[in-house]
């Protein structure tokens, strides 16, 4: 997708260029990230915050930020790069992993570094409308895959870097981040050929979000569902959630669209979708469209998949991702399926990420595909 010629403003040095397509860098700014909101200890690396552009789910060009981090020490050949998807930080711009990690408030920077540790480069997107104008479309697949594929082809492009556009590529990510790394699996090879990737590591997959939504409603987690209903509201604009809403409902769901995840989830709790809707939306025609386009399993990817899920996950059932795997499966993926005997979906990303991050080193290594279809 072409957009129109522009002039890129790096780092405080304009840089003349042809017309940008997707992965292109808008800008690039170095930043220091903090593990410690005291801002008291630095992320060890260089870092860039960057905005490129993107696809949104309908196809349309959009302008996404996030995050490129290159370990200080020097690397044996091309340093890979590693797409990670984070897991939900909230709707509202404050909530970027590219804010919070400046601010040290954000947990999920330990995983980041586990990366980092390995010599490996990051490129970290916000997703689409997360610290950018317009409304974040969490939740919504296409978009996240775009952005996730879109920001390792940034890291690439970032003067400064050191980093290579045939280096080889991994993507991880867990939770609303498995959903986006398992949508750039699924994308890879229509939307972005000339990326090297060797692998995607996927966990707590939120895959099928009707499932998912009819699995929260009315528990302490339901103002994810109800997130993930604002996110598609705004990727797809015909499914008008405000006309389905009551005035309860309008004023609930206008809260929380400038909300970090805590205060969703603190605000939501408990609730019913049935308590804030004059109809049942998830089965009106534009809204089951739009649900099942949205449901992860129905393309084939032609990279090995590792797929991970917390045998007591209480957000996202482990039946969600026994289904991915069978899709997958299904379809001739090459898929290693590890079910995690964690307590809950927190707890499977800590015990998951460093298996993961050891799947992908397998991957770089060129060591046998396994799979357990």
């Amino acid at each position: 997708m072409v957009f129109v010629t522009m002039v890129l403003a790096i780092s405080g040095t304009a840089i003349p260029a042809a017309a940008a397509t997707a992965g292109d860098v808008v800008s690039a700014q170095k930043v220091t990230l903090y593990y410690d909101p005291a801002r008291l200890l630095k992320v060890p690396a260089k870092v860039w915050k960057i905005l490129y552009h993107s696809t949104s789910a309908t196809g349309a060009p959009v302008q996404v930020s996030g995050t490129v981090l290159v370990p200080k020490t020097s690397y044996p050949g091309t340093r890979p790069i590693i797409g990670y998807a984070v897991g939900t930080k909230g709707l509202g711009d404050q909530c970027a992993p590219s804010a919070l990690w400046q601010r040290g408030k954000d947990k999920e920077i330990a995983l980041v570094s586990l990366l980092l540790a390995r010599g490996w480069a990051v490129a970290v997107t916000d997703y689409e409308g997360l610290g950018t104008p317009g409304p974040h479309t969490y939740m919504a697949g296409l978009s996240q895959g775009h952005a996730v594929l879109d920001a390792i082809r940034a890291a690439a492009r970032v003067p400064g870097a050191g980093l290579s556009a045939s280096a080889e590529v991994g993507v991880l990510g867990y939770s609303q981040g498995g959903a986006a790394a398992g949508w750039a699996a699924q994308l890879h090879a229509a939307y972005a050929p000339e990326l090297r990737l060797r692998g995607v590591a996927t966990g707590g997959v939120p895959a099928d979000l009707k499932r998912a939504a009819d699995h929260l409603d009315g528990r302490p987690h339901f103002g994810l569902a109800a997130a993930a209903g604002a996110g598609l509201d705004a990727a797809y604009p015909e499914l008008d959630l405000d006309r389905y809403l009551t005035a309860e409902g309008r004023t609930l769901f206008a809260g929380i669209r400038d909300d970090c995840t805590g205060a969703i989830v603190d605000r939501l709790a408990g609730r019913r979708l049935s308590q804030l809707t004059t109809a049942d939306v998830l089965n009106v025609p534009a809204w089951q469209a739009r649900l099942n386009e949205n449901r992860l399993g129905g393309r084939t990817p032609g990279v090995p998949i590792y797929l991970y899920h917390a045998t007591d996950d209480e957000v996202i059932p482990i039946a969600i991702g026994r289904t991915l795997r069978r899709d997958w499966c299904d379809r001739g993926a090459k898929v290693l399926w590890t079910p995690l005997p964690a307590p809950n979906h927190t707890t499977g990303a800590v015990e998951g990420v460093p298996i993961a991050i050891t799947w992908l080193s397998s991957r770089f290594e060129g060591l046998p595909v396994l799979s357990n279809c």
